[in-house]
C-alpha cells in the first residue's frame, strides 16, 4: 500500500492534513455560530455556509490560472500566508452587529482566496510527481492515499470543536444544550465557536512547516509546462491541437455530472447538522457511545493499517508484529471506549467525524479490491467509479429518507425543538453509505484530471475540478432553503433523483470518454 511511492508524496499528504484540520474544524461549527451569534435560522446560515463552500472550491480556477504562469510553489505560499490572515479575523471576538458580520466576511474571503491558490496547487505538485514513468502506474493508489490522509485532519476536528466548546462553556458556568436559546448562553457559545477558528491558525502553522522543511522532497515536481518545456523535460506529454480539446471537452463532461455528487454529499454541515440538532438523540448510552469516542475511532482506524500490513507483510516476523499491535489497539479503543460516561451527551457537530473516519478506515480496503481487478486485467476506470458513486449516494440519501418517514416536518415544527427520538445509528448510516460514494468518485475523479489534463493546462483543469465542486457546493443550499417549507422527504427525494439522473448520464457518457481520453 505505501511501497514505490516517491517520498514527496507523503510530505505534500501531511502538509494538507494540517491545514484540512484547521479547516474542517471551522466549518464543524460553522452554521452553528452563524445561529448563535447573529440568530439566522437554518435558511440563513445554510445559505452563508453554501456560499462560503461554493467560494472556496471556485477559487481554485484562479489560482490555478495564475500558477500555470508563476508557479505552483509561488501560489501555494501566498494561499498560506492568506489563509492565516483569514483564520485570524474569524478568531478574533466581535459584537453581533455590523461591524461583526463585516469581519467575519473578510474572514470568510481571505480563507477563501487563499484555500483557491493552496488547494488545487498543492494537488497538482502531487499529481507531477507521478509524471515520473517509475511512478506513473502508482497514481491512483497514491491519490487515495492523499485523500485518506486529507480525512486524517478532518477526522478530528469536530471533537477539536467540542472539546473547545464545552471547556468554553464550562468557564461560564454553561453546558451545550441544544434548545437553549438564553442571550447569555448563545453569546457563550458563539464565543466558544470563535477559538474554534483559532485552532485553524495555529494547525496551518504547523503545515507551512511541514511544507518547507520538506520542500527538497518535491522541488522538482515544482515545474509548469512551460517550464519542463524549456528545460526540454521528456516526462511532459505532447499531444496535438485535437487531443487537448478532446481531453479538455471530457473533463468538462465529467465536471458537469459531479457537480449533483457535490450539492448532495455537503448536506454534512447544513441539512444532516439540523437533522441532527432537531431529531436525533444526543444522550447516547450503551455500544453507541464508541463512536462519540474520537480517540477509540482513531485507533480503529489504525487498526485497519496494521491488519493489512499483518495480512501483506512478506516475513513472518512482521506478520505476527502487525496481529499484536491490531489486537493492542482494539485493546486500547476498548479501553477508552469502557471509561466513558454511560450515558455521554454528543453534540450535532459530532456527527460531522463520521465521514473522514470511515475514509480513512475503509481507503485501504478500497484500494485492495480495486488493485486486486487491475492486476487481473480487470481495471475500473476513474469515470466508471464516478458514475457508481452516484448510485451509491443516492442510496445513502435513501436512508436517511426511510429515517425521516415519520418526522414531524420542520416547517410544522418552526423553531421549536423536537422530541429527539431517532437513533444516532441512522445517521451514522447515511454517512458511511456516503463515505463510500464520495471514494468511488473524489480520489478518482482527481486522479483523472490529473491524468488527463493537458500539460498546459494541468493547473486550469484541476481548479475546473473545484469549480464543479463550487457550483455544487451552492446548489447545497437549496435542502436548506426548503427546510421550514416542504417535508423532509421529499427534501431527501430531490437528492436522491438528483443522484441517480447524475449516474445514468455518467453511464451513457463512458464509452465517448474513453475514446476522447485515449
Amino acid at each position: 500500500m505505501f511501497e514505490n511511492q516517491p517520498k514527496g508524496l507523503y510530505a505534500l499528504a501531511l502538509a494538507n492534513t494540517g491545514e484540512r484540520f484547521g479547516y474542517y474544524t471551522m466549518l464543524a461549527i460553522f452554521a452553528l455560530f452563524m445561529q448563535a451569534k447573529f440568530g439566522w435560522s437554518e435558511a440563513q446560515a445554510g445559505q452563508i455556509y453554501a456560499i462560503f463552500l461554493a467560494v472556496v472550491y471556485f477559487a481554485p480556477l484562479f489560482g490555478g490560472m495564475l500558477a500555470d504562469k508563476i508557479g505552483y510553489g509561488k501560489c501555494i505560499t501566498i494561499g498560506l500566508a492568506t489563509m492565516f490572515l483569514g483564520y485570524l479575523a474569524l478568531a478574533v471576538p466581535s459584537e453581533a452587529d455590523t461591524n461583526g458580520m463585516l469581519t467575519m466576511f473578510t474572514g470568510l474571503a481571505c480563507v477563501s482566496l487563499g484555500t483557491g491558490l493552496f488547494k488545487g496547487n498543492l494537488q497538482v505538485l502531487v499529481g507531477n510527481l507521478y509524471d515520473d514513468p517509475k511512478y506513473q502506474s502508482r497514481r491512483d493508489s497514491a491519490f487515495s492515499l492523499f485523500y485518506m490522509a486529507i480525512n486524517i485532519g478532518a477526522m478530528f476536528a469536530p471533537s477539536m470543536a467540542k472539546w473547545i466548546t464545552n471547556l468554553y462553556l464550562s468557564q461560564y458556568g454553561f453546558t451545550y444544550d441544544a434548545a437553549n436559546t438564553d442571550p447569555a448562553y448563545l453569546k457563550a457559545l458563539s464565543g466558544a465557536y470563535g477559538l474554534c477558528f483559532g485552532v485553524a491558525c495555529v494547525s496551518l502553522i504547523l503545515s507551512a512547516v511541514i511544507y518547507f522543511v520538506c520542500r527538497s522532497w518535491f522541488k522538482h515536481a515544482d515545474v509548469t509546462a512551460q517550464q519542463a518545456a524549456n528545460a526540454n523535460d521528456k516526462n511532459v506529454e505532447t499531444l496535438t491541437p485535437k487531443q487537448e480539446k478532446d481531453r479538455i471537452i471530457a473533463l468538462l463532461l465529467v465536471f458537469a455530472v459531479v457537480i449533483f455528487f457535490w450539492m448532495a454529499f455537503h448536506q454534512n454541515g447544513s441539512a444532516l447538522t439540523f437533522f441532527a440538532k432537531k431529531y436525533t438523540n444526543l444522550t447516547v448510552g450503551g455500544g453507541m457511545r464508541v463512536w462519540f469516542n474520537i480517540f477509540s475511532l482513531a485507533l480503529i482506524a489504525l487498526s485497519v493499517y496494521t491488519g493489512f500490513g499483518a495480512l501483506q507483510s512478506k516475513t513472518s516476523r512482521n506478520k505476527v508484529v502487525c496481529s499484536i499491535i491490531t489486537f493492542a489497539l482494539w485493546g486500547g479503543a476498548y479501553a477508552l471506549y469502557n471509561i466513558m460516561d454511560n450515558p455521554t451527551m454528543a453534540q450535532p457537530s459530532d456527527f460531522q467525524q463520521f465521514n473522514p473516519f470511515f475514509v480513512v478506515a475503509l481507503t485501504p480496503f478500497s484500494m485492495a479490491f480495486f488493485g486486486s481487478l487491475a492486476n487481473r486485467g480487470k481495471e475500473v476506470s476513474a469515470p466508471t467509479r464516478i458514475a457508481w458513486g452516484m448510485l451509491v449516494a443516492a442510496i445513502g440519501f435513501g436512508v436517511i429518507t426511510l429515517a425521516s418517514t415519520d418526522l414531524i416536518s420542520p416547517m410544522a415544527l418552526g423553531d421549536k425543538q423536537t422530541q429527539s427520538i431517532l437513533s444516532p445509528s441512522w445517521l451514522i448510516s447515511t454517512y458511511f453509505t456516503l463515505t463510500l460514494a464520495e471514494l468511488l468518485l473524489s480520489p478518482m475523479g482527481i486522479s483523472f484530471v490529473s491524468k488527463v489534463a493537458p500539460p498546459k493546462y494541468k493547473g486550469l483543469m484541476m481548479g475546473g475540478w473545484f469549480v464543479a465542486t463550487a457550483i455544487g457546493n451552492y446548489l447545497s443550499s437549496i435542502p436548506s432553503m426548503l427546510w421550514n417549507k416542504i417535508p423532509l422527504m421529499y427534501n431527501w427525494g430531490i437528492l436522491i433523483a438528483l443522484c441517480l439522473a447524475s449516474a445514468f448520464v455518467m453511464f451513457a457518457l463512458l464509452k465517448k470518454l474513453k475514446q476522447m481520453t485515449a
